[in-house]
């Protein structure tokens, strides 16, 4: 179980560093100084440019916070366009989107092998985030088609939503705000952290943050990830525990890992009820790691003591058994939209586009 952004041990803030470090000298070199109109809503033509490159975006949430992600590609002369379709495209729409670029930014968009198929000029698809599950490497790798994606910019992001949802179902914040906007005064009692477990499974990157604000609260942190060394956390002060052993030993458990093709729930019915009585349960990783029906089953029955949960099998999600299940906080799939953690991300993929399009190695190679 390999969590979205595995932990290599350079620092979290490279990717950061490095992306803002080439935007500086493209925008020194560039004699257009910083244009007026920005070329995100401009149609694609790749006979605008010289070099008959040409930038698909499909996530709206590219460069949102900031421009400096566009501007990467203006300094470089490459023409980017949002698409106005509704993200994540259905796999039909994508392909024929594709059919013409030869750079794909993506979100949750399904790049199959028929998308590959359907573009023949395409030369990079980067990920917007750091989870490439939606994307056929396989089929990038049979049409020499490089993959990116940008690890380590949504960290904090990730890490600081989940912590936040933790507080939340913990402390029966929504709750006591709504007890306060309907003129009521109902005061809840909470449970405090200190003392209590946190369960990591997945302990990359953002599972190593959490525990960080975790230790931070004098929790005690238990994790599991079997691609990692012991040192790793010995290092980072937390105990190592086997899966199952895991489960029965914390408070609350969190998920930082990636959804296996073709593969069940981590936490199925089973799994969640070897969970402590009371326990919490925190997803902000893949809806598909939990089995929702049996989480809801279990919050109702009073087994599991609430949960927080970021992402959903099916998104949005109607009809989902956890809208109606009790001492839930539910937000949208938007953990990793914080406004540091977008304009980082946006330059690390963009940084990569152009450096594939000019021939150069992508420094956050997937493939």
């Amino acid at each position: 179980m390999q969590e979205n952004n595995h932990p290599e041990q350079a620092p979290q803030n490279n990717t950061q560093n490095d992306a803002r470090n080439d935007l500086q000298n493209d925008a020194r070199n560039d004699p257009r100084g910083t244009p007026q109109n920005s070329t995100r809503n401009a149609p694609l033509n790749r006979e605008n440019t010289p070099t008959g490159e040409s930038i698909l975006i499909t996530t709206p949430s590219f460069a949102q916070t900031s421009r400096a992600p566009w501007e990467i590609f203006e300094a470089a002369g490459f023409p980017a366009h949002r698409t106005p379709s509704t993200h994540p495209l259905p796999e039909a729409r994508l392909a024929t989107e594709a059919a013409e670029i030869t750079a794909l930014v993506v979100g949750l968009d399904p790049v199959t092998a028929a998308v590959f198929e359907a573009a023949p000029r395409l030369k990079v698809v980067a990920k917007h985030g750091v989870g490439t599950d939606n994307i056929d490497l396989d089929a990038a790798r049979e049409r020499g088609v490089r993959v990116v994606n940008a690890p380590g910019t949504n960290t904090g992001a990730v890490a600081d939503q989940t912590f936040a949802l933790l507080l939340a179902v913990a402390r029966k914040i929504v709750p006591a705000h709504v007890s306060v906007t309907e003129g009521r005064w109902d005061r809840f009692f909470g449970r405090e952290l200190a003392g209590r477990t946190l369960g990591v499974v997945g302990f990359g990157r953002i599972g190593q943050a959490v525990a960080r604000r975790a230790r931070g609260f004098d929790m005690e942190v238990v994790a599991y990830d079997p691609h990692l060394p012991p040192e790793v956390f010995a290092e980072a002060g937390v105990r190592s525990a086997p899966f199952p052993d895991l489960l029965p030993a914390c408070d609350a458990i969190t998920l930082h890992l990636p959804l296996a093709p073709d593969a069940g729930p981590l936490l199925g019915r089973q799994e969640l009820a070897a969970l402590r009585p009371g326990a919490l349960v925190l997803n902000t990783a893949r809806g598909g790691l939990v089995d929702e029906e049996a989480l809801a089953e279990l919050l109702h029955s009073g087994h599991l003591g609430g949960a927080g949960i970021d992402v959903f099998s099916a998104e949005p999600p109607a009809g989902n058994p956890l809208l109606g299940a009790p001492n839930t906080v539910l937000t949208p799939h938007c953990a990793a939209f914080g406004d540091q953690a977008n304009r980082a991300m946006g330059m690390a993929v963009a940084t990569d586009v152009v450096r594939v399009l000019r021939g150069e190695p992508p420094r956050n190679a997937v493939v």
